[in-house]
């Protein structure tokens, strides 16, 4: 039995699945090794959903993403026979040079390391694997899979920014990210709704990282995230979209340096900044605390921002699909986004969405309302088999 491998790796934890390559892909397994370095946890489940590991371990006993690879895999290998064809990687950012797709090798790493001060909380860790991999098993292929690629089909009028022309060329655009997920949900909107997804549809990916996507035929037309995975939307620690001026405020008057910039704008900001309390949306929700209020109230307002903004883009809109952690999990942020939605033409069908249905709309919404679990690892499954068949 041939397999398919996918990773993705973070910074403090290791996520993996692997398929059976036959006459589809079959998930035989998905877990992930977390918390690395701090009190690491190894669990994974099968294609029935049940647990085949729950292991913990020292902090010494795995301390880095090293070590997690090497579990992982000698696990991996005891579990399961087959012969490994192919690893498909998550990587963020592709740059102006990769909208596809592609077979790394250590050209194509160093290329893709340049963008590591685009993308610091993903792309280094996107990487690492591969490196280890490329030393340790060169002969197996590693297939990188972008994140931005999907939004590539832009026309250059939506990827300008406002600035001298010569940096467009050396690569300062709007790229947009979560494209393995925007790629799936248009997919499945085609199998589930074919005719609404022919028309213009707005995704929510809505996680610790959130962002919004305007489709057309299941095209991207604008996506919400630009240069970064800093803009739009706020997000669990990131800012979301900020002026300018304010990060010049910061460095020349507030005395910040580059690097301690980047640390409040990635690690500090967003939810986490705005309440002082949690980047987790559930810890929010529970919570009595007016900065825990004012933070989801922020998040709902400025979805609905982008929302007109994306619509206007689309010249109208005839579906709003949730996906993603929040947009597939919590009935109530649901509700309270639809409501401020409402003069878009959106009427929830309360039942339908506390339920957790695929669509719950009202029969005579104007605008109808979808919820579709993303799969990014099937997507990267699908791509990698691409590749090297």
């Amino acid at each position: 039995m041939d397999t398919i491998l996918v990773v993705n790796a973070g910074s403090s934890s290791l996520k993996f699945e692997l398929f059976a390559v036959g006459t589809a892909l079959t998930r035989l397994v998905k877990g992930q090794l977390e918390s690395i370095g701090t009190t690491p946890h190894f669990a994974a489940k099968n294609a029935k959903g049940e647990q085949v590991v729950n292991r913990s371990y020292s902090s010494a006993g795995v301390p880095d993403l090293a070590s997690a690879m090497h579990h992982v895999g000698a696990w991996l290998r005891d579990q399961h026979e087959g012969q490994l064809v192919a690893i498909g990687h998550r990587v963020v950012h592709g740059g102006p040079d990769y909208a596809r797709p592609v077979r790394v090798d250590q050209h194509v790493l160093e290329e893709l390391e340049r963008y590591v001060p685009l993308a610091p909380l993903h792309q280094l860790n996107n990487l690492a694997p591969i490196r280890m991999l490329l030393e340790r098993q060169p002969g197996i292929p590693q297939i990188a899979c972008f994140d931005t690629a999907f939004h590539r089909v832009h026309d250059p009028l939506t990827d300008h920014y406002a600035i001298p022309a010569r940096y467009f060329a050396e690569g300062v655009r709007r790229y947009g990210f979560h494209g393995l997920s925007y790629e799936y949900v248009a997919g499945r909107l085609r199998e589930v709704a074919p005719d609404i997804a022919r028309g213009p549809v707005i995704v929510a990916h809505l996680g610790n990282g959130a962002s919004m996507c305007a489709l057309r035929d299941g095209q991207s037309l604008e996506c919400t995230f630009g240069f970064t995975a800093l803009d739009g939307l706020p997000m669990g620690t990131r800012c979301g979209q900020i002026d300018p001026g304010v990060l010049l405020y910061l460095i020349e008057q507030g005395g910040m340096t580059p690097s301690e910039l980047q640390d409040m704008l990635y690690n500090e900001s967003g939810l986490k900044g705005l309440s002082g309390i949690s980047n987790d949306v559930r810890d929010l929700l529970a919570s009595d605390d007016v900065r825990a209020a004012l933070a989801l109230d922020h998040l709902v307002h400025r979805i609905s921002l982008n929302a007109g903004a994306l619509a206007a883009a689309l010249g109208g809109l005839e579906a709003f699909v949730f996906t993603a952690g929040i947009g597939e999990n919590s009935p109530i942020m649901r509700e309270r986004i639809a409501k401020k939605l409402k003069w878009l033409g959106t009427q929830l069908d309360p039942a339908r969405n506390e339920s957790g249905e695929m669509l719950i709309s009202t029969a005579d919404s104007q605008v109808a309302l979808y919820v579709i679990p993303t799969d990014e690892e099937l997507m990267i499954a699908q791509h990698t088999l691409g590749v090297i068949t």
